[in-house]
């Protein structure tokens, strides 16, 4: 995967660590009774146990430190940063998931599909930053993808070797 889209799947987690990790540190309560959205759906959080403003300050943080480092990584333009960005959000949003995913008779229909569907987007956003990058190599200065075969230092292309090459992998640095 280029660091375009890299990028772009940052960005979008980046939004929901956003949103959920300064509504939930700013006003744990608002969290508590009105997650996800006031009038829309059901209240998310508070059909899961009584209110604690500790618990719910320590994941709106948590969610903010996943914003944060996605931040870092997008701004980077590394596909090292994003790896661990990745990596990152997957630990969390499996165990998320799956924990919710026991408690869905707590819902009205709706709520169990929208609060699962949500759940499970992270998951399918991180699992791409988790690949490895997309190998290049610049030859006279040119950047070229794919399709060629690196031997003994030289780039065979086409049938032709060309030599003064480096291999450059994700945005990262020349090898």
């Amino acid at each position: 995967m280029n660091t375009n889209w890299r990028r772009i799947i940052l960005w979008a987690l980046n939004a929901v660590g956003a949103f959920v990790g300064a509504w939930a540190l700013a006003a744990p309560r608002s969290f508590y009774d009105a997650f996800p959205a006031p009038g829309l759906f059901g209240a998310w959080v508070g059909v899961d146990g009584p209110y604690n403003e500790h618990l719910v300050r320590d994941v709106g943080s948590l969610y903010l430190a996943l914003f944060a480092a996605g931040v870092v990584a997008a701004l980077m333009r590394r596909a090292d940063a994003s790896v661990a960005v990745g990596v990152a959000w997957l630990v969390f949003s499996v165990p998320h998931l799956i924990y919710h995913l026991g408690h869905l008779h707590e819902f009205e229909p709706i709520d169990a599909v929208a609060q699962s569907i949500s759940l499970a987007a992270p998951i399918v956003l991180a699992i791409p930053l988790c690949l490895p990058p997309r190998r290049r190599t610049v030859i006279g200065g040119r950047t070229v993808t794919g399709g060629r075969t690196v031997t003994g230092g030289r780039t065979v292309t086409g049938g032709r070797t060309v030599t003064g090459e480096r291999t450059v992998t994700g945005g990262g640095e020349a090898r």
